[in-house]
């Protein structure tokens, strides 16, 4: 919950999926809910679980400016038109100050979005400790591309070294289509 944070069913639920060695995938929904707090959500995560979070999403605002997501795999921005339900959304470049470019005005929500490359190096980082190929390969100079990256998040979660972290609003369908692919790259 970007709200609430996690809830202690969330916490006897992780339990369980421990016990039973189950891979699984963190999803802060309500981002655009008063009081919504991702990184906040995310260091919870590490705290309360005991899970390493991989940042896989950055929301673009929060609350009432909850615009969308940067998908640090494709490394691209998602935008929603409206708060309608079956709004379409937009996919935009990385390119020049983000917080800007979206019109987000909140310092905290500016600083996230100033932070979008750090996430992405974290991600690539550690995405890359599951193959020493692809690490190898990168140390000389070639970036993983998307479905190198998908590969290496699918594996790290399957071994459960990692836990990918997205966001949205599943009330107001943003971010319902990036979590139902995540779910199909990611997952058993």
């Amino acid at each position: 919950d970007g709200v609430a944070g996690v809830e202690p069913q969330s916490e006897t639920n992780w339990r369980l999926a421990d016990n039973y060695k189950v891979p699984r995938m963190c999803y802060v929904n309500k981002m655009d809910r008063s009081g919504a707090g991702y990184l906040r959500c995310v260091d919870m995560i590490k705290k309360r679980l005991g899970s390493r979070p991989l940042v896989a999403h950055l929301p673009i605002g929060s609350e009432d400016n909850f615009k969308g997501m940067v998908d640090l795999v494709e490394n691209k921005a998602y935008t929603w038109d409206s708060d309608d339900r079956d709004a379409k959304w937009e996919i935009h470049e990385l390119t020049g100050n983000l917080a800007d470019k979206f019109g987000i005005t909140v310092p905290s929500d500016r600083a996230i979005l100033d932070a979008a490359p750090k996430y992405r190096t974290e991600l690539v980082d550690t995405c890359l400790e599951m193959d020493d190929v692809a690490m190898e390969a990168y140390l000389e100079g070639t970036e993983p591309d998307e479905d190198t990256l998908r590969g290496l998040i699918r594996k790290g979660t399957l071994d459960i070294a990692f836990v990918p972290i997205l966001a949205g609003s599943s009330f107001k369908n943003k971010g319902v289509q990036p979590l139902l692919d995540a779910v199909v790259d990611f997952l058993p």
